[in-house]
């Protein structure tokens, strides 16, 4: 691996406010694309933001990854703000988890519109430490990288923490300890130092979402409820705190991005509800429950919940944004009392509710808002429409056959709002290799789910 250049600084910025006041704005972003025919290889695309260049809206380049099945999922920097004071490290290679096949991918991103596969860690590799499907990744202020890891070598409960140095070779578990059980659930993650602390949520085990989403599943305790606490310094578990019924399938994590807020959140998809995890008066964490989205009547009479499937906050964590995947809105929340937010905006972009569900000249919005990512001034909010392909298939079977899209709100930063642009739309339905589903997004300069201040 080359050596960085001298610098003052590590990679990422001193403190979130410094990202979003004095961070450019972004020119590129990356977007994992999974193409709809299975028998073709993953790629990551990388595609021209900025308005003022004569490609805005253009895939600059696709880079497909040397193997099929994959299911690229997930995906991080090697090195963030968490190391910002060491100039030894060098924000450069994105680390990419896959759910199928366990393989993880290291790409080099020295050239940012022409990233390149850089080292292939093969599944079987990760599975000799009796893990796979590998999701989260985080980088660490050492320069290692934490991965989560959903499954054991078999598919099955329990998963765990893989650890990678920083030449990306497995050094081993990250946890010292089991954990609370012995068929804990695992999916993401969001460490703070400052607090000495871990959180970590729940999905289910690979052989048991890979199928596509049974609800009778849930009634057999196969899809989680629970957010774990782990002590950071000494990498062994705290506590576990059970969500209840409004908590199944707590998703993503995340920390405030200040990191002396002792304070974070939590979506549950299937319980539509939004939680607040804090730690109280005598060092203890808890969760409280601060947004409940209410299920929908749909034409067949059954209820519908929102299915929220993705959250960031903006970068002074005054905003908390979610995506409702099955309604097919996007919310954002001013959260200055984080116990009781209120809603500042709210865009329909799809969904099984079939709400103003397209653009203002008709283009279609094929299923219902999934990832999002937020620029690190907080004023433009991405997202695309794919969570899992056989989630996809099961829910929203048409994005086989027209493919996913990147859309964009635009969002006030100061007094909360949210409004849709009508000029940016980006179809993945006639690509190369056929329509292809877009996952995940990331900035070469860091954004607001990538980077933990310590």
């Amino acid at each position: 691996m080359s050596s960085s250049p001298p610098c003052k600084s590590g990679p990422g910025y001193a403190s979130p406010l410094e990202a979003m006041h004095n961070a450019p704005r972004e020119k590129i972003i990356y977007v994992s694309m999974l193409p709809c025919d299975e028998n073709q290889p993953n790629y990551l695309a990388t595609i021209d933001v900025d308005p003022e260049s004569s490609n805005y809206q253009q895939v600059l380049d696709r880079m497909y990854f040397p193997n099929t099945h994959d299911e690229i999922h997930h995906y991080g920097w090697n090195a963030c703000s968490s190391c910002h004071s060491d100039c030894t490290k060098q924000r450069r290679f994105l680390v990419f988890s896959c759910l199928k096949s366990s393989r993880i991918y290291i790409v080099d991103t020295i050239n940012e519109t022409k990233p390149a596969i850089f080292k292939t860690i093969e599944g079987e590799d990760v599975k000799k430490f009796d893990l796979s499907s590998p999701h989260t990744v985080h980088c660490l202020g050492t320069g290692e990288i934490m991965l989560s890891c959903l499954g054991n070598g078999e598919g099955e409960l329990p998963g765990g923490f893989l650890l990678l140095n920083e030449e990306f070779d497995i050094v081993g578990r990250w946890n010292t300890d089991e954990g609370p059980t012995p068929d804990q659930i695992f999916y993401d993650f969001w460490y703070q130092p400052r607090h000495n602390v871990m959180v970590s949520s729940e999905w289910a085990a690979p052989n048991v979402f890979d199928k596509g989403f049974n609800p009778g599943d849930v009634s057999l305790g196969k899809y989680g409820r629970q957010i774990h606490f782990w002590d950071w310094s000494e990498r062994k578990y705290i506590k576990t705190v059970d969500l209840g019924e409004d908590g199944y399938i707590p998703l993503e994590t995340r920390f405030c991005h200040d990191p002396s807020v002792p304070y974070g959140f939590v979506c549950c998809a299937l319980g539509s509800s939004i939680y607040r995890f804090f730690r109280d008066d005598s060092d203890e964490w808890q969760a409280e429950k601060i947004i409940q989205v209410e299920p929908v009547t749909g034409e067949d009479g059954q209820p519908i919940p929102a299915c929220i499937s993705d959250i960031v906050l903006s970068m002074n964590d005054k905003f908390l944004y979610f995506a409702n995947w099955f309604h097919g809105d996007v919310r954002q929340y001013d959260i200055s009392d984080p116990s009781k937010p209120k809603l500042t905006g709210q865009v329909w972009v799809g969904g099984l509710l079939k709400r103003k569900h397209h653009f203002e000249d008709g283009r279609p919005l094929v299923g219902g808002p999934q990832m999002m990512q937020l620029s690190l001034d907080s004023k433009r909010l991405y997202f695309t429409n794919s969570l899992y392909s056989s989630w996809d298939n099961q829910f929203y079977p048409d994005i086989k056959e027209n493919g996913s899209y990147l859309v964009k709100i635009d969002c006030d930063t100061e007094n909360g709002g949210m409004k849709l642009d009508q000029e940016f739309y980006i179809t993945f339905k006639d690509e190369p290799t056929g329509p292809s589903r877009a996952h995940e997004i990331r900035y070469p300069g860091g954004d607001a789910t990538s980077d933990i201040w310590c």
